[in-house]
């Protein structure tokens, strides 16, 4: 299904995977990231294979077989194929890491990582999209910076909440690393990488973010330049 070893990424580490998982998506995608750092937290075996924007191969036929919505990233173990980035790190952890502190399993410890990882796809994500790509990935000449600081004012309300909730809190949802932490962290990199707008400061968040700095996955798959 690959075009060559330029598309393919391995992380070589041992694990009870036994090299079955991969893992399609390109690694700029902040969903795929969020995968990845899932990995690398888990210590997994995974090959990835690069598709979407530049790399295409996210509406062929084969792949769209497997996700029809043409998205990345997508997760194929041996025969068992998922779509969408928090379902696929739930199911990583469920699978391989049952009982890991990173989705707890008390039922309110639980759902409250659960309610960070739907929020941050129903309400930061579409906030977070048109200034990252307002100022990642579009060119200085095409900017409308009037237009854009308007949307990170709309961005800069929803990291308040979530500036608002580490106000007592090492980590989202305590003093553990969870799933939430990864899928928020990997928006705020995002968020703290943009330049040319007006942020607020945000304390709690600052701090928050600045302890993934020593977390391999972090560093690997998220810190790396915006593009």
């Amino acid at each position: 299904m690959t075009r060559g070893a330029d598309y393919r990424e391995r992380n070589i580490v041992s694990n009870g995977s036994q090299g079955r998982l991969r893992i399609w998506g390109r690694a700029n995608s902040v969903n795929v990231q969020k995968v990845l750092w899932c990995l690398r937290e888990l210590d997994l075996v995974y090959e990835r294979i690069d598709a979407g924007m530049a790399f295409g191969r996210n509406h062929e036929p084969d792949y769209l077989a497997m996700n029809p919505n043409g998205r990345v990233p997508t997760l194929v173990d041996s025969d068992f194929v998922l779509w969408e980035s928090n379902s696929i790190m739930r199911y990583l952890v469920l699978t391989y890491a049952e009982g890991s502190p990173i989705y707890p399993q008390a039922p309110k410890l639980r759902a409250g990582v659960d309610r960070w990882l739907d929020w941050t796809l129903s309400t930061l994500q579409p906030v977070d999209r048109p200034v990252f790509w307002a100022l990642v990935r579009t060119p200085v000449e095409q900017r409308d910076m009037k237009a854009i600081q308007k949307d990170a004012d709309a961005e800069a309300v929803q990291w308040r909440i979530v500036d608002a909730q580490l106000a007592t809190r090492r980590f989202i949802e305590g003093d553990d690393f969870t799933l939430a932490d990864i899928a928020l962290g990997a928006y705020a990199r995002r968020w703290f990488g943009v330049e040319g707008v007006s942020k607020p400061h945000l304390a709690h968040l600052e701090r928050w973010f600045g302890q993934f700095a020593g977390r391999a996955g972090f560093k690997q798959f998220v810190a790396p330049p915006m593009s």
